[in-house]
C-alpha cells in the first residue's frame, strides 16, 4: 500500500519580535480577517518535518532526534503524529478554518486514525466535502 504525501511549504518570518510561520496564500492576509492559529501552524510545520527527516533515514529514532532539536522525546513523538492528520484538517489549520476552539493540546492528545473519526473528533464539519 503507498503513503499518501502531504507536502506543506512554509517559511519562517520574524514580525513583531515574533517568529512566524507564513504559509503560501499568506500574500492575502492584509484584506481578510487572520483565523491563522500560527502555534497550531508550526507545529503541523515541525510534525511534518520530523517525520519526514524519520522517513528519509536523517534519523533512525525520536530519540535521536529529540537529542538534536534538544526537545524532549515526548512532545516530537506527539507533535510528529500531526502528519497523520486528515489532509482536510491540516488544510483548514494553515487557511485559518479550523473551529474557532481547536487548541494544541487537542491535537497533540491520543486521536482516531481514521481521517473521517478525526473530522468528527475534533469539532470539524463532517459534511461532504
Amino acid at each position: 500500500m503507498k503513503a499518501n504525501v502531504v507536502s506543506i511549504p512554509y517559511t519562517f518570518a520574524i514580525r513583531g519580535g515574533r517568529k512566524l510561520v507564513i504559509t503560501p496564500d499568506r500574500k492575502l492576509e492584509t484584506s481578510r480577517p487572520d483565523n491563522r492559529n500560527e502555534l497550531l501552524i508550526k507545529a503541523l510545520a515541525r510534525g511534518f518535518r520530523w517525520r519526514r527527516m524519520l522517513d528519509a533515514g536523517q534519523f533512525q529514532t525520536i530519540a535521536e532526534i529529540s537529542r538534536a532539536e534538544n526537545m524532549s522525546a515526548s512532545y516530537i513523538s506527539r507533535v510528529s503524529r500531526l502528519a497523520l492528520l486528515s489532509p482536510r484538517i491540516v488544510e483548514a489549520i494553515l487557511n485559518g478554518n479550523q473551529p474557532r476552539l481547536l487548541e494544541l493540546d487537542q491535537l497533540l492528545a491520543p486521536f482516531p486514525s481514521d481521517w473521517n473519526a478525526q473530522l468528527a473528533h475534533f469539532g470539524f464539519d463532517t459534511g461532504s466535502h
